[in-house]
């Protein structure tokens, strides 16, 4: 037997049916703590557990570009080694080995050091934001002792 306030809530021929433990209707997106655990109500009333979403890969060009950029810093930290022993002789008139040496290591690590923050710190965002600021690196990390003296200079 119903009450009349119930009567006054309801409609008739009202087919939706309330959420079953948890799970959403359609259309309906769940968010904040919890929401990887909440279900989907199927067109048949049926609910549908939680789907764990795959991780997406990274697309061909994105590989390609970090192959090309990957290469070329290693190449400039190569560059930053050969062209920092080039200058070893001539920086000990100028400064002593103590002060060269942290230096000289920080110099050959800058390319590996900023291929990793890149990659880190532009997690997330938008594929050209991490593209420019690898390039960005090709730019500022250009082994200079390398280009200017060369291997035999």
């Amino acid at each position: 037997m119903t009450s009349d306030s119930d009567d006054a809530l309801s409609w008739d021929g009202d087919e939706v049916a309330p959420a079953k433990d948890g799970a959403l209707p359609p259309g309906w997106n769940a968010v904040g703590r919890g929401s990887d655990e909440v279900g989907r109500l199927a067109d048949d009333g049926t609910v549908v557990a939680p789907q764990e979403e795959e991780p997406v890969g990274l697309s061909t060009p994105m590989l390609l570009i970090l192959g090309v950029v990957g290469g070329i810093y290693l190449l400039y930290t190569i560059g930053w080694l050969i062209g920092g022993l080039r200058l070893q002789p001539l920086a000990s008139f100028l400064v002593s080995d103590a002060m060269f040496l942290p230096w000289f290591v920080l110099a050959i690590a800058a390319p590996a050091l900023w291929f990793l923050a890149s990659w880190v710190l532009t997690r997330g965002r938008a594929a050209w934001i991490r593209i420019a600021v690898l390039f960005a690196g090709v730019v500022l990390l250009v082994p200079w002792p390398f280009v200017t003296v060369g291997a035999i200079g």
